[in-house]
């Protein structure tokens, strides 16, 4: 069988926590070929982000084109895009050398150290240029207020937003609520097969470094297998959870998941998800 190939487009954590160095990871552990096109790199720990150098969007491009016209992929992840102008050029590109592969979109604004990852007038440009090729686009809570300007409060105005997130193009939204203060995170997914939530226990830790780029690149990875969307999902959640409860505790900041956690699938203890 062909190895699963997925295209990351996003920056560089020198910590290793996150951004390509946490998607490579994951891809790994979900036996997934992973490819990049850095779009900045960062100074990082698990403290914060005390440099950012953003990519010249030609170079991005010429990433881009020289893994798709070789090697090529079956699933794409867009993590960090840091300005307008690389937000732009990855659309553009694409478009052009990938109309018809499956985009994961993780819409990246601010580090788990409340850093800022993306600049302020490239968030339009995320919406009108990238949301209308994502197969799914999973933004956290604050991220998707930011989005759809709407205040998420309750279960229906999350539904809401996911569907305000769909209008804006996005075959699908998965609205990650693990910003939220519940003792349990649900995960709402919403796409052309109605709704489907996603339930954990929230463990008490503060190693959470790289978990929305894990996640997203665990969905790229199940689209890559083949998996359907909700399946692809449901695989990513348990895999994150057991990252996460598995954590190195690396840092005195936010620290690193355990991406290469013994994980294979199976459901993590005290799960509330069936897939």
């Amino acid at each position: 069988m062909k190895t699963p190939r997925l295209l990351i487009i996003a920056g560089s954590d020198s910590s290793g926590g996150a951004g390509i160095q946490a998607d490579i990871k994951t891809a790994s552990a979900f036996g997934v070929y992973a490819m990049t096109a850095i779009t900045a790199i960062t100074a990082q720990n698990t403290k914060g982000v005390t440099a950012v150098q953003a990519m010249p969007p030609e170079l991005v491009r010429e990433q881009i084109i020289a893994c798709l016209s070789d090697i090529g992929a079956d699933a794409i992840k867009t993590g960090m895009l840091a300005n307008a102008a690389i937000v732009k050029v990855v659309a553009e590109t694409l478009r052009e050398y990938a109309p018809h592969i499956p985009l994961v979109v993780d819409p990246v604004m601010v580090a788990t150290s409340g850093a800022a990852l993306l600049e302020a007038d490239a968030e339009k440009a995320v919406i009108d240029e990238l949301f209308p090729l994502a197969t799914i686009v999973t933004p956290n809570l604050p991220e998707t207020e930011r989005l759809t300007g709407m205040t998420l409060t309750d279960r229906k105005s999350i539904r809401a937003a996911a569907d305000a997130l769909r209008h804006m193009g996005a075959k699908a939204a998965l609205i990650k609520g693990g910003h939220g203060t519940e003792a349990t995170i649900t995960d709402t997914l919403v796409w052309e097969h109605g709704e489907d939530s996603f339930g954990f226990p929230r463990l008490d830790t503060r190693h959470t470094h790289g978990t929305g780029c894990t996640l997203a690149s665990a969905i790229g990875c199940g689209i890559a297998k083949g998996y359907p969307l909700g399946v692809a999902v449901a695989k990513a959640r348990e895999y994150v959870q057991a990252a996460i409860a598995s954590a190195p505790g690396f840092g005195e900041g936010h620290g690193p998941l355990n991406h290469m956690v013994n994980w294979q699938g199976r459901p993590v203890a005290g799960s509330t998800l069936k897939p």
